[in-house]
């Protein structure tokens, strides 16, 4: 068993804030990330899959390939948009790291089976001190 890891970047804004509690509990529980005019932050997406290494290519997976899956399934959908408002993956969820990880997991998943590899982990970095992992 191998893993390898394509890291990705993108810029988004988002609002941590549930609809059914008014101002003052959304920056209760979720301070400044409760921003009423939203804030943004410069994630570093890591997508690691793992599997057998291919004896005719040397490849687990084609890295090219991999970058394209990760751009067309999610870079392309929350790179400079509202992860609150733009993007049809978040629609309806709260924009927390943890569920954005979720969700990428969800877009990445079937692909990356079509490939005849196996998704382990999606991480993001939210900011250079916090990041979340997921692995499904």
């Amino acid at each position: 068993m191998i893993y390898i890891t394509r890291k990705a970047s993108f810029n988004a804004a988002h609002k941590l804030s549930r609809t059914d509690w008014d101002e003052e509990q959304n920056t209760a529980v979720y301070g400044k990330c409760a921003n009423p005019n939203w804030h943004g932050h410069n994630y570093w997406l890591y997508v690691t899959v793992k599997g057998e290494v291919n004896p005719e290519t040397g490849f687990l997976v084609d890295l090219k390939w991999l970058k394209d899956v990760m751009n067309t399934y999610v870079v392309d959908k929350v790179d400079h948009r509202n992860l609150n408002l733009d993007v049809d993956f978040m629609k309806g969820k709260l924009a927390s790291t943890e569920n954005l990880a979720i969700e990428i997991w969800n877009q990445l998943l079937a692909p990356i089976a079509e490939s005849g590899a196996t998704l382990h982990s999606v991480k993001i970095y939210e900011t250079e001190n916090n990041y979340v992992e997921y692995f499904g």
